[in-house]
C-alpha cells in the first residue's frame, strides 16, 4: 500500500473509532469537513441581487436604509432598546429603540441596551446586506452579540 494509501486510510479510521463515538454515529464516516467547506461556501456568497451599492455602503446607509422596512405590526408588543458597536473607518455607535409597534434610531449609546451587537463596520454591512449569513458571522467570531438572543433574532422580523 502506497503512503497515501495508508495515509487516507488511517485518517478515516480515526474518523470512525467507535469507541470514541457516541452509539448514534457508531460506524459512520465523518462528512463534517465536507458538510462544514459547503455551508461556507453557501454563507459567504452574495445574495442574488446584491447590487455593487450595496457592497460600498456604508453602516449609517444600513441604517438610513432600516428606516424604511420597518414593519410596526412585527414589533407590536415587543420592547428592547438595540446597541451597535462597529469598529474600523466607518464605524461607530448607532441605537435603536423599539417599543410597542414603534422605534426611536440614532447614533451613539443608549442605556442599558437589551442587545449589543459587535463588529467591524465592514462586516456590519455585509451581514445587513446578505452578503454574509448572521448565523457565520456569529459563529466565526465576526459578529459579537451581547444580551438576549431571542431579542437579537427579532430584530429581523422588525427590520426585514
Amino acid at each position: 500500500m502506497s503512503n497515501e494509501a495508508e495515509s487516507t486510510t488511517k485518517h478515516e479510521s480515526e474518523m470512525t473509532r467507535n469507541d470514541e463515538m457516541p452509539n448514534s454515529l457508531r460506524g459512520k464516516r465523518c462528512l463534517f469537513p465536507q458538510i462544514s467547506v459547503l455551508a461556507m461556501a453557501i454563507c459567504l456568497s452574495a445574495a442574488p441581487g446584491t447590487s455593487a451599492g450595496q457592497m460600498d455602503s456604508t453602516p449609517q446607509q444600513v441604517f438610513d436604509s432600516m428606516r424604511g422596512s420597518f414593519q410596526p405590526a412585527k414589533a407590536k408588543g415587543v420592547h428592547a432598546r438595540y446597541q451597535w458597536e462597529l469598529s474600523g473607518p466607518q464605524g461607530g455607535q448607532w441605537w435603536i429603540d423599539v417599543n410597542d409597534g414603534t422605534y426611536k434610531m440614532g447614533k451613539g449609546k443608549i442605556p442599558n441596551p437589551s442587545v449589543t451587537f459587535v463588529a467591524t463596520d465592514k462586516d456590519w454591512v455585509a451581514v445587513s446586506n446578505h452578503q454574509l449569513g448572521g448565523t457565520w458571522a456569529y459563529l466565526s467570531g465576526r459578529l459579537k452579540i451581547r444580551g438576549d438572543q431571542g431579542v437579537a433574532r427579532k430584530l429581523g422580523e422588525i427590520f426585514p
